[in-house]
């Protein structure tokens, strides 16, 4: 077998990666001395297999911010109908601007789905009708405004 074949292969995880991936999914900033202690390993192991997990891309370290703290108390999930052949040139657009944090292709009633954090709902309708009404490649679009946040994990 061929090292290029070889590296498209995603490394399997065990039971201690999957448990470093845990324990920092629940508390980002866990120390490895504490995840070490409760593996009953050393926290320079912890160490080795935490790089590992981001080299391979099973880890991405970020800073998760509260919107609302942050000024934004509009949210809302925009469905977008496109043209077939600018679907990609949408999405490129849209990943771009400020108020958009996700972007994601769905099958079904829309194209696109944008999640889109403003700073009101005036920011939301200026965002609609300045920003994303003038896209080209953009049919339609529907709005769903958020009104209270139920559940919010980062997996």
């Amino acid at each position: 077998m061929s090292n290029e074949i070889v590296n498209d292969i995603p490394e399997k995880l065990d039971a201690i990666d999957v448990y470093i991936i845990e324990a920092l999914r629940k508390d980002g900033r866990a120390a490895f001395a504490q995840i070490a202690e409760q593996l009953k390993v050393s926290p320079g192991m912890i160490r080795q297999r935490y790089n590992r997990l981001v080299e391979l891309g099973y880890l991405k370290v970020v800073a998760a911010t509260n919107p609302l703290l942050m000024g934004k108390r509009s949210m809302s999930l925009i469905g977008i109908r496109t043209e077939a052949k600018k679907m990609l040139a949408v999405a490129e657009y849209l990943s771009k601007l400020d108020e958009v944090i996700y972007v994601v292709f769905v099958s079904g009633g829309y194209d696109i789905m944008a999640e889109v954090f403003c700073k009101d709902h005036e920011d939301l309708l200026k965002f609609m009708t300045e920003k994303l009404a003038k896209v080209d490649g953009v049919r339609e679009t529907e709005s769903f405004i958020y009104l209270k946040i139920a559940k919010e994990i980062y997996f």
